[in-house]
């Protein structure tokens, strides 16, 4: 019935009608340029002349509106320039059971479905933070009721298996009370913003929220930053970016992983605008990055400032006690399989002591465990558990050191201020200090080129690969600059 019904509405249009249609198109084209085109009118058809009034129709009510609000006059004028005795022009949703022609893009939509799944589509990730868990089986995709792709889920990934301890405390708590409260209510924490080192539960927290509010029934979608990305770009190349755009306003809660890894102007602009879209509609935005928000440097300010005005918390390393409580559920986790794996207390106390890292490397060390004892079929004993999990013990990790710290240590040692080695001053008591601020920046943090010139005044990086090359000429050849910059490297690590 529906083919019936496009058909008629195909022949209500003659070919002299249709070519005067291109026209209009042609010219809407070349006054407004391709990419404001491409952006609203190429989803634009022309579905009857009747009564006077030409008809047009858009897939969408968004669309819909933004075009007669922005566009309608110029698109009457160009339909009045080809049709005559046209006195309006009508602009409808149609069906969805209609499927717009591309002609101008040289496919069909169904072409253009297929090059959005082929984008979109996930390749399925193999590891996420859990609390140091791993998963080893395929995650489960969600999808809204128009089949939008969100990221991976892991069922296993649930409140009832975090396991809390007071470094995680705050953040479980946010957490929960963000999943208890009903669709309609106003978020108390908006956005929730939870930030944390490898492998300390983030991860696990957002899949868990976003497995308990969608019990709940209320729409929530769970994205990786990466997803994010290629879903956008993705929308863009197959022209369905208002449908991407519309789909995440649409929802009642976003749970973004991985934030620190958004990249592009153009990228971060649509994220900014979804954000304070979905704020601004009272619905629910939780993030979670590596590290808090004053110190993601590549993001747009404007994203900044909204994660900082809601709640941001903290997940810090784990104590010794969950770190007992990790290892313990681990090696439950395995007994499932292999019932006569057995790890005595003195041997998980002992791995709980030695390892300090995170629940990555705890798992880890119960894996190493699970094949002394199934492969030589001994005892395990602190001996034994010593050389299976020698691998994983590491030095404790260095202090993380801060720009804003290095350069503070540099004008001080010099005499200068801090604002001096961010000026455009251009003398040789400036200079040499903030080259040597520079230079320790780059071998002291694991910031990019780019992020260190934006933190000295907005320099260019080439201007920091020049600084770095020339402090490092100058310690092979000067032994006292040599002396300076291992004393402020000695403080910087021990401040």
């Amino acid at each position: 019935m529906s083919e019936h019904r496009e058909q008629l509405a195909n022949d209500a249009v003659s070919a002299e009608d249709r070519s005067k249609w291109d026209r209009v198109r042609h010219r809407l084209r070349t006054d407004l340029g391709d990419a404001v085109y491409n952006s609203w009118f190429t989803r634009l058809e022309l579905e009857r002349i009747d009564g006077g009034a030409v008809h047009l129709t858009v897939p969408t009510k968004f669309l819909k509106s933004w075009v007669q609000s922005h566009y309608a006059p110029r698109i009457k004028a160009r339909v009045a320039s080809e049709f005559t005795k046209i006195e309006r022009v009508v602009i409808d949703v149609r069906s969805p059971a209609r499927k717009p022609r591309l002609r101008e893009e040289g496919a069909d939509q169904g072409e253009t479905d297929a090059l959005a799944e082929r984008v979109i589509a996930p390749s399925l990730e193999t590891a996420h933070e859990a609390n140091g868990r791993r998963p080893v089986r395929p995650a489960t995709l969600r999808h809204d009721a128009d089949g939008f792709v969100g990221s991976p889920l892991d069922r296993r990934l649930c409140f009832s298996t975090f396991l809390v301890g007071p470094s995680n405390q705050l953040a479980y708590a946010a957490a929960c009370r963000v999943a208890e409260a009903r669709a309609g209510d106003l978020p108390m924490f908006n956005p929730l913003y939870a930030h944390a080192a490898v492998g300390l539960g983030k991860t696990h927290l957002l899949q868990a929220l976003a497995h308990a509010t969608n019990d709940n029934r209320r729409h929530t979608i769970y994205l990786t930053a990466e997803r994010f990305m290629s879903g956008f770009v993705s929308s863009l190349s197959a022209q369905t970016s208002l449908v991407f755009k519309e789909r995440l306003r649409g929802i009642d809660m976003l749970i973004i992983d991985d934030v620190q890894f958004l990249q592009g102007k153009s990228i971060q602009q649509e994220f900014c605008h979804t954000l304070n879209a979905l704020i601004d509609a009272g619905r629910q935005v939780v993030v979670a990055a590596d590290r808090p928000p004053s110190e993601l440097d590549t993001l747009d300010e404007r994203v900044l400032s909204r994660f900082k005005g809601g709640l941001c918390v903290d997940i810090g390393p784990l104590d010794e006690a969950l770190r007992i409580k990790i290892l313990t559920a681990r090696i439950t986790t395995a007994k499932e399989s292999h019932p006569n794996f057995h790890v005595p207390p003195e041997v998980i106390a002992y791995v709980a002591r030695t390892i300090v890292t995170n629940g990555r490397d705890l798992e880890g060390a119960v894996n190493r465990l699970l094949a002394h004892a199934t492969l030589t079929g001994a005892p395990l004993t602190v001996d034994t558990a010593e050389a299976a999990i020698r691998d994983l013990v590491r030095t404790q990790d260095p202090k993380r050191v801060k720009i804003d710290d290095i350069q503070k240590l540099v004008a001080s040692h010099y005499n200068i201020s801090r604002a001096d080695i961010l000026s455009s001053r251009r003398t040789a008591n400036v200079v040499r200090p903030r080259q040597i601020a520079m230079y320790l920046s780059k071998v002291l943090t694991l910031r990019s080129l780019p992020e260190i010139g934006r933190r000295f005044g907005g320099r260019d990086h080439t201007t920091v690969l020049h600084a770095v090359r020339k402090i490092e000429e100058l310690v092979a050849k000067d032994k006292g600059l040599a002396e300076v910059i291992e004393l402020l490297k000695r403080i910087l690590s021990e401040q």
